[in-house]
């Protein structure tokens, strides 16, 4: 999931040999253009036995939130063990489920994810495939992320108190029995019902409330909830792609961020939390005007 080489270009300017594994056609190409080699596959255990053969084992397999979005993600991960050399790491970075339990973010299940990945889960998956992970980082990305450190089995690198510390929470948090998944149901139920109150409250009392952010997050929460154009009259994003065009299943019309302050909505609901602190103050002005923000995940919140 090389993308559009944002990150190799940094090992093609320090010189350090790096291949690209892309299958979508323009992101590629993008790459490409950086002087970035790129192999237009998805990557798989077929992939890296091949590159093997071929001589072409990595010192370094980095994949930054590709692992919740393949299908076939066991053979995947015997991919990773093909293609890794002999004392050779693998980081890899994906939003952590106990994160998306604690927070209530089920506006991240989408159909891009095909898995929603704890630790503990992740472990046992490269055990399975002969790989061991000896490190793990907590990040703040996507609601919470993790990026873990990976190696072969019979690495002699030793497990760094991290790991035990991450599976310990996990296990505390309830990640291994069914209950916490089944009270995660009756607490988006919770999140879906006041959001929806507080825009009909609105629309009685006549009050404008437009949405920022055309992501595949804000489309599921929007369509989970039933939300149409009557609630939220427009959502605005910077993507000149998007703009001119509807949200998906709720219809809701697709604007310029330039039209917020020709409209200056009392409400302006932003839909891709996790940067919310960002957008309030590139929105500052609209504040001044008299512009509420408006969060709904991990609970409604209005400043």
């Amino acid at each position: 999931a090389s993308n559009d080489g944002y990150l190799l270009r940094n090992f093609i300017e320090a010189d350090i040999p790096c291949l690209g594994i892309e299958p979508t056609a323009s992101t590629a190409s993008a790459a490409e253009d950086l002087r970035i080699p790129v192999l237009r596959e998805f990557f798989g255990e077929h992939v890296a036995r091949r590159l093997a053969n071929q001589g072409q084992q990595a010192d370094l397999i980095v994949g930054n939130n590709v692992y919740a979005h393949v299908p076939e993600i066991n053979d995947f991960t015997s991919g990773l063990k093909a293609a890794l050399k002999p004392g050779g790491t693998i980081t890899l970075e994906f939003p952590h489920l106990m994160q998306l339990i604690e927070h209530t973010q089920f506006d991240t299940v989408y159909h891009e994810h095909f898995s929603y990945l704890s630790l503990y889960t992740v472990r046992r998956m490269f055990e399975q495939a002969g790989l061991r992970i000896f490190d793990v980082e907590q990040l703040t990305t996507h609601g919470g992320s993790l990026r873990v450190f990976g190696c072969h089995d019979d690495d002699p690198r030793a497990i760094s108190k991290s790991v035990y510390g991450v599976l310990s929470e996990e296990e505390s948090r309830g990640l291994q029995k069914l209950a916490t998944y089944q009270l995660f149901q009756v607490r988006a139920n919770q999140l879906k019902d006041e959001l929806l109150m507080f825009l009909l409250a609105r629309k009685r009392e006549g009050e404008r409330v437009m949405a920022y952010g055309a992501a595949a997050k804000g489309n599921t929460l929007l369509n989970y909830a039933g939300i149409k154009p009557d609630l939220v009259s427009a959502v605005c994003d910077a993507a000149p792609a998007k703009q001119g065009t509807f949200m998906p299943g709720s219809h809701i019309p697709i604007l310029s961020p330039a039209e917020l302050e020709l409209r200056r909505p009392e409400f302006l609901l932003i839909l891709p939390w996790n940067i919310a602190d960002e957008l309030k103050r590139q929105y500052m002005a609209l504040a001044k005007s008299g512009t509420r923000f408006v969060t709904a995940i991990p609970e409604l919140v209005i400043s």
